[in-house]
C-alpha cells in the first residue's frame, strides 16, 4: 500500500511527518498549543488560499474559454468531478483557518478584532493583525454566505432555474473575486503582524 497513491493518504503522511519532525526537533513530545495554532492556520491557509487562487487564475478562465469553444469538450468534466471536490476542501480550509486563526489570537482576538481600541493596546502589531483578521472574516463570510450557497446552485445540488443559475454565477464569482483581491492585503498584514510591513 503506496501512501503516495491516495491524496488522504499523502495528506496523513504528511502530518505524521510533521509531528516526527516536531518531536526531533523539540527534543520530545512537549505539546505547544500556540505553535500548533499557528502551524495549523498555515497548512489549512495555504489550502484555502491555493484554491482560491486556482479557481480565479484556472478553473473561472477555462471555463469560459470551454464554453467559447463549440467544437471543444466543454467544461462539464470539471464542473462534474474538479470544482465539488475543490470546493469541498475550499470552503472546510477556509473555516479551519479562521479557527486557527482564532485560536493563535487567544486572549489577543478583542484586541485584534477592536485594533486594540477595546484593550488600550492600539500599536501597530495589533492594529496589523486586527486588519488581516477583519479581511480573513469577510473572505470567511463570503465563502460560506455567499460562494458555497451560489455555486450549490450552479452544479445542481440545489434546484435552481437557469436564471437563478445565471443570477448564481454573478453573486459568486464576484465574491470569489472579492476575496481574490482582499487575500493579497491580508496575507500581508498576517505575514507582517510579527515581521514587520516590508515597506
Amino acid at each position: 500500500m503506496n501512501p503516495l497513491n491516495n491524496h488522504r493518504q499523502s495528506l496523513i503522511l504528511g502530518i505524521v511527518l510533521a509531528v516526527i519532525v516536531a518531536v526531533l526537533v523539540s527534543g520530545g513530545f512537549n505539546f505547544n498549543q500556540l505553535a500548533f495554532a499557528r502551524w495549523l492556520h498555515i497548512v489549512s491557509g495555504v489550502f484555502w488560499i491555493g484554491l482560491l487562487y486556482y479557481f480565479n487564475a484556472v478553473q473561472v478562465p477555462a471555463l469560459a474559454d470551454a464554453a467559447a469553444d463549440k467544437g471543444g469538450p466543454g467544461g462539464a468534466g470539471i464542473t462534474k468531478y474538479v470544482a465539488p471536490r475543490a470546493l469541498f476542501w475550499f470552503r472546510w480550509a477556509a473555516l479551519v483557518t479562521w479557527l486557527a486563526g482564532a485560536w493563535l489570537l487567544g486572549p489577543r482576538f478583542v484586541a485584534a478584532f477592536t485594533f486594540g481600541l477595546a484593550t488600550g493596546g492600539a500599536d501597530q502589531g495589533t492594529i496589523t493583525i486586527g486588519i488581516g483578521a477583519w479581511l480573513g472574516t469577510i473572505m470567511l463570510f463570503n465563502v460560506w454566505g455567499l460562494i458555497w450557497p451560489n455555486q450549490k446552485k450552479i452544479l445542481g445540488f440545489k434546484p435552481a432555474t437557469d436564471e437563478e443559475k445565471a443570477k448564481a454565477r454573478k453573486v459568486a464569482l464576484y465574491a470569489s473575486r472579492i476575496n481574490f483581491v482582499l487575500s493579497i492585503p491580508m496575507l500581508l498584514c498576517m505575514g507582517s503582524s510579527t515581521h514587520g510591513l516590508p515597506f
